[in-house]
């Protein structure tokens, strides 16, 4: 095994329905917008990748009577920004948590000479924010591709082609950590395997196509649960004998 990929939203940390939902909700009563998504709402809205497709596919199909008279791809792009400005404070000042297990793993990772990279839809400026709240740093991380640096967004498979090429990886050294159908899909169209930590938003979509289903990488006093039959899982949390093992499968 050569390197671990991690998602972000929802992957290293819950950041959809405390993180990202809150930060759009404050950036829309900042422009002066009568918009405001719910927790169901937000939850459709996460069928569209990157926060900039999700803002324009809301004006579109919710809110088209708010069509600004301006550029429409400025005021998307100036909203978004000020949803990101949002999304750091709040990470700043401590209130987004890695999920159960990461930063271990991340550590014994480290500790093993195993790579690490990062593979997200997210602004890369929100990735790092939220690795540096948790890390102090991204020196852990020798890649963090991010935002707008392939052309296509998941579920397209081009980030994840983007990290194989950039770091020259065999993709079957490598395994992959995601929390959402689209990510799984964008990861499996580029031949990795990939390990789905479910959340709230995610629990009832299709990974038929994961070597392994959890509902977080758990802990040693903290275990995590498995999803399907795995007899191969012996233990109670997520370490790296069992990543070369699910890699050997």
């Amino acid at each position: 095994m050569t390197a671990l990929i991690f998602d972000v939203d929802g992957t290293l940390a819950e950041t959809e329905r405390q993180g990202h939902r809150v930060a759009f909700n404050r950036a829309f009563t900042e422009a002066g917008l009568n918009w405001y998504w719910s927790d169901a709402l937000y939850g459709e809205l996460l069928a569209i990748s990157g926060g900039k497709e999700r803002i324009h596919h809301y004006l579109t199909h919710y809110a088209p009577n708010d069509t600004p008279s301006e550029q429409l791809d400025n005021f998307i792009k100036q909203l978004h920004q000020s949803k990101s400005d949002h999304y750091r404070r709040m990470l700043q000042e401590g209130h987004i948590p890695f999920r159960p297990g990461v930063k271990r793993l991340i550590t014994e990772a480290k500790q093993a000479g195993i790579r690490l990279a990062v593979a997200t839809t997210s602004a890369y400026e929100s990735a790092v924010a939220l690795i540096k709240s948790n890390l102090g740093d991204t020196n852990d991380f020798e890649l963090i591709a991010a935002g707008d640096v392939v052309a296509n967004k998941k579920p397209a498979p081009d980030i994840y082609h983007y990290v194989l090429d950039k770091m020259a990886l065999n993709p079957k050294a490598c395994l992959v950590f995601e929390d959402s159908q689209h990510g799984l899909e964008s990861a499996t169209q580029a031949g990795l395997k990939t390990v789905v930590t479910v959340n709230d938003y995610t629990r009832h979509q299709d990974f038929s196509d994961a070597v392994l289903v959890l509902n977080h990488l758990g802990e040693p006093d903290h275990p995590f649960t498995v999803y399907g039959d795995h007899p191969e899982v012996t233990q109670s949390y997520f370490d790296i004998e069992l990543a070369k093992t699910l890699i050997k499968s």
